[in-house]
């Protein structure tokens, strides 16, 4: 006589260590990639597509602009050399600080002068720093 023949019991688990190898795999690939990828981009950054503060501020934001020889003008249009921006802003702040500061810059104009003028704006005393950017044309993204 044959034996009755046992039926096997159906598994109803999923096996995961594929997955686990694929997701170890990935890690590593961008364990790798991402220090490659933080090296630089070259940035034309002048047009933006950014909405514009809001109108709410009580103090009238103080701006100074850059142009493209690095050369630094106050609100009114006067040039001030960079020694005495720092004693400007100073004198034009209240007593928190609180007010807001711009720079401005040429879109062509060299990042160190950029740099001069809000470090600048910081030594000053100043605690609300921004860049001003022109809006994007609308036919740009």
């Amino acid at each position: 006589m044959s034996s009755p023949r046992r039926r096997r019991k159906i598994m109803a688990e999923m096996n995961v260590v594929p997955y686990i190898d694929v997701m170890l795999v990935l890690l590593v690939i961008f364990m790798v990639t991402a220090p490659i990828m933080q090296t630089g981009v070259t940035v034309d950054a002048p047009d933006a597509q950014a909405e514009p503060l809001d109108a709410n501020n009580q103090q009238e934001p103080l701006t100074i602009s850059v142009d493209a020889s690095g050369k630094l003008f106050l609100d009114d249009g006067s040039e001030v050399p960079a020694a005495n921006v720092t004693a400007y802003v100073s004198s034009q702040l209240d007593a928190k600080a609180e007010r807001p500061v711009y720079v401005k810059a040429d879109s062509t104009v060299e990042y160190r002068h950029l740099m001069n003028a809000m470090v600048a704006v910081q030594q000053a005393g100043a605690k609300k720093i921004g860049l001003m950017a022109d809006p994007a044309p609308p036919d740009q993204p």
